[in-house]
């Protein structure tokens, strides 16, 4: 039996885990859906998969949507790492992101949509390949909001 107590925690959010392989098609769902504010942490910036993002980043800028791209300095990265990133925050800039480079070497893989989707884990959303990675969206705009304050992330 569900006391007030349970059904008011069960309801603050719902929360789903996603692997490589099904992340990217719901992450790239959500993002469609967006209608005010993104914000992703992603250390490593890959021209690959980024460039995978750019139209959708393309069409939400159009609407109006404001992206935020925090990301490690391409100084902390070494040979084509560091050229990627490099032209990568160029190329996003263009497009109208706000692309910030940090220099306390942060590794956070994190992503805020409308201030009420989080997703969190271990994929580098802007540069991950091939490797084994987990990620939990979760649907909730106080935690949301508290990870957006504990992280000291904004829009």
């Amino acid at each position: 039996m569900l006391t007030s107590k349970s059904r008011s925690r069960r309801a603050l959010y719902s929360s789903a885990l996603f692997d490589e392989t099904t992340f990217h098609r719901a992450f790239a769902r959500d993002l469609y859906r967006a209608r005010k504010g993104v914000v992703i942490e992603s250390p490593y910036l890959t021209k690959r998969r980024s460039l995978c993002y750019a139209q959708i980043f393309e069409d939400l800028i159009k609407r109006g949507v404001s992206i935020r791209i925090n990301t490690r300095k391409p100084i902390y990265h070494s040979g084509d790492m560091k050229s990627q990133s490099e032209e990568i925050i160029g190329i996003l800039k263009d497009i109208g992101l706000k692309v910030y480079a940090y220099d306390d070497l942060r590794h956070r893989k994190l992503a805020m949509i409308d201030n009420s989707i989080l997703w969190e884990g271990s994929l580098n959303i802007l540069s991950h390949s091939n490797s084994r990675e987990i990620m939990r969206r979760t649907s909730s705009r106080k935690l949301c909001c508290q990870m957006i304050a504990f992280a000291g992330v904004h829009n």
